[in-house]
């Protein structure tokens, strides 16, 4: 197939990209580098031993996605583009807003102009809000959003699935991902955050390498074995492998699926800690902080569905998320800018 990748230089679509080749597909990327880079681009093109075509457009510039359309024929689109970052989000709602669902109608609109009614979208396990029932299927109410991102998700995912209950040509898949960690093993391409990471694992590689004095743990009187939040990580290359599964659900026109990837396994916090200790002979300094605000005691997937229906599991554990996540950070201590061939040098 010839997909076009919306954000295809950010974390998970960088890696998805590597997929896509190792499984025969081809892809054209969209980006706007807004907070990612090009270099991420180019060690893709590296591993996968290919020219990528790149075009540096906003998902919010008609004229840019027509342009690009005109210049190739798509079986699918698999749509990362969009900002993410939950505090981010509450400090600049509108932003937000018109970012994620400005974008995300016109990409459609120009999809559907040019026959292309295929789409993969990035959704989150925020959409299930404090969920209903644990582990969380596919089935459970999705609850309210607690910041402008996740409610940027869930708003979405309901566009989607109107405009696909109004023309049945449509195949919509929406992806809910879990905690995505981890990085390729070959430590070329990884999580590269600007500026003070959102998350917890870049956060703890950073204080791993020194850029940070300790990791803040936000809460330990929460309902859980050690106190601590509990989260489904999943190996950023088995959500990335997670993509490429759905494409089967696109080929058998599926109308519209939803599919949780994550392990269907709970870690707290202070037991990725513990592991990533562990498996890298490293000691993370931290201290318990405040609650956050919106922040729940344990979400974790039951991924059933996508392992029934697509053939996908998680096959990669805790451990090597820690590992692969440390060989990155140690190998680019400075993300994508930073010591190059022995020199420093900044990437674009």
């Amino acid at each position: 197939m010839k997909i076009l990748v919306t954000g295809g230089t950010g974390f998970i679509g960088s890696h998805t990209l590597v997929e896509l080749y190792a499984s025969g597909h081809e892809a054209v990327v969209v980006d706007n580098l807004c907070n990612s880079t090009q270099t991420a681009l180019k060690r893709v093109e590296e591993l996968v031993g290919r020219s990528i075509p790149f075009y540096q457009v906003d998902i919010r510039d008609r004229d840019g996605l027509n342009s690009v359309m005109n210049q190739h024929r798509f079986d699918v689109c698999i749509h990362f583009a969009g900002l993410k970052a939950v505090g981010e989000s509450v400090e600049k709602p509108w932003e937000y807003y018109e970012n994620n669902l400005s974008g995300t109608l016109t990409l459609l609109d120009v999809l559907r102009q040019h026959g292309c009614k295929n789409i993969i979208f990035s959704s989150s396990a925020t959409v299930y809000g404090d969920p209903a029932i644990i582990p969380i299927t596919e089935e459970c109410p999705k609850g309210h959003c607690t910041n402008p991102y996740g409610q940027t998700k869930s708003m979405l995912e309901e566009i989607m699935m109107d405009m696909q209950r109004a023309d049945k040509a449509w195949n919509v898949v929406l992806l809910r991902y879990f905690n995505p960690i981890g990085a390729h093993p070959s430590g070329r391409i990884g999580e590269n955050p600007s500026g003070i990471p959102n998350n917890l694992m870049p956060y703890l590689t950073q204080v791993a390498v020194g850029k940070r004095p300790e990791l803040g743990v936000f809460g330990n009187d929460y309902d859980t074995p050690d106190g601590t939040g509990v989260r489904d990580y999943i190996h950023v290359v088995d959500l990335a492998k997670g993509h490429v599964a759905a494409l089967k659900a696109i080929e058998s026109n599926c109308g519209c699926a939803i599919y949780n990837l994550g392990t269907g396994q709970g870690y707290s916090v202070l037991q990725l800690v513990n592991t990533f200790e562990k498996v890298n002979g490293i000691h993370i300094p931290y201290s318990i902080k405040p609650r956050r605000a919106g922040d729940i005691a344990i979400c974790y997937s039951n991924p059933a569905k996508a392992e029934r229906e697509l053939g996908w599991k998680a096959e990669l554990g805790l451990e090597e998320m820690c590992r692969d996540a440390w060989n990155w950070q140690k190998n680019n201590p400075e993300g994508y800018g930073g010591m190059e061939n022995g020199k420093l040098k900044t990437e674009n």
